[in-house]
Formats: structure tokens, C-alpha cells, sequence
């Protein structure tokens, strides 16, 4: 049974060891963020940062996960005070939604290797499908993240979340908490 760290909490899966991270954390965590998309690596909508690196959980077994840190896009800020997360709504540049947590997670993980990225960077490093269209705006709150990073500029809050954390990381059958299964309602 593999053991990793999942938005900061030890968790032990109870499941096939080649099971993708990504049915880990959503069937058995409740995590559903990262979505599926493709199946193969090609959109990363199921992007999920494991030890700092922007990674498609797709294509990452739980075992090959064993011993690591994952934040999913529910662990980045629950709060959504990350200043990727504040300039995608401040420059409007979302839309449908289904890309956003793994455009959100790729961007996270640029800036904190270079806060102070260029657009062709930006590219290089946002390898999302996004089919709305939205990528100019992307690249914009890319960029205006960075300089909240840099410290250069601030954006007012975006609206509270509409659920608690907690409540996102239900009881099941398959997670273990610190090698406990968490209690039945």
C-alpha cells in the first residue's frame, strides 16, 4: 500500500500499487481537481505537482509515487490566495474550467522556477490543451502572477471557495489517514 503526502496530510492508498495517481487521488480522495482528460498525457488537465514538479498524474502509478509530496490543485491554496490562482480570475481567463486546475498547477510550478517568465517560456511550460481559446489571456495572468510573485503588484481577492477542504477529502473505503481508515458517516 503506498504512502505519500497529499496536500500537506500522510496518506496510505489501499489499492493496486499501478494504480494512476490521478484515480488515486480523485476515486479515493476525493481530489477532483485534477480531471481526466486524455488518459495519455497529451491535455494535462490531470496535472499535479509531486515534489515541486509539474507532472501528469495520469501517467504516474501510485507506487512510482510512494515516499512523495503531491499537491493537487484542492492543496495549492485552499483559500485561493496563489497568485496564479488570483490573476486567472482577475485577466477573466477561464472559461469552461476543465483546463484550468492543470494550467493553474503548470503555471504554479514555472513560477516558482522563474518568476519572471517570458511568453515564449510561458509556452514552453504550459504544455495544457485548452479548446476555449483563452491562451492570450493565459500568458497575461501567467505574467501578472509573476509580478505579484516579484512583488511588483497585488490583486484583490478572489471569491471565497464554496467548499471547505475538509469536506473535499470525504471518507472512503480506499484512503487511509496516517495508516487509519477514516471513519464511516
Amino acid at each position: 500500500m503506498p504512502r505519500m503526502t497529499v496536500n500537506d496530510r500522510p496518506v496510505l492508498f489501499d489499492m493496486d500499487p499501478e494504480t494512476p495517481l490521478l484515480w488515486a487521488l480523485r476515486d479515493a480522495a476525493n481530489l477532483t481537481g485534477a480531471k481526466y482528460g486524455c488518459g495519455v498525457g497529451d491535455c494535462g488537465a490531470c496535472m499535479v505537482l509531486v515534489d515541486g514538479e509539474a507532472l501528469r498524474s495520469c501517467l504516474v502509478t501510485i507506487a512510482e509515487a510512494e515516499g512523495r509530496f503531491i499537491t493537487t490543485i484542492e492543496g495549492l491554496s485552499p483559500d485561493r490566495a496563489h497568485p496564479v490562482q488570483q490573476a486567472m480570475v482577475a485577466q477573466q481567463a477561464i472559461q469552461c474550467g476543465f483546463c484550468t486546475p492543470g494550467i493553474t498547477i503548470a503555471a504554479a510550478a514555472l513560477l516558482r522556477r522563474n518568476a519572471n517568465p517570458s511568453e515564449e517560456e510561458i509556452k514552453a511550460a504550459i504544455g495544457n490543451l485548452c479548446p476555449c481559446g483563452t491562451f492570450p489571456r493565459l500568458i497575461e495572468a501567467i505574467q501578472r502572477a509573476g509580478r505579484v510573485v516579484r512583488r511588483l503588484e497585488t490583486i484583490s481577492a478572489a471569491p471565497a471557495p464554496g467548499i471547505n477542504p475538509e469536506d473535499a477529502a470525504a471518507a472512503v473505503p480506499a484512503l487511509r489517514v496516517d495508516g487509519v481508515a477514516p471513519e464511516q458517516p
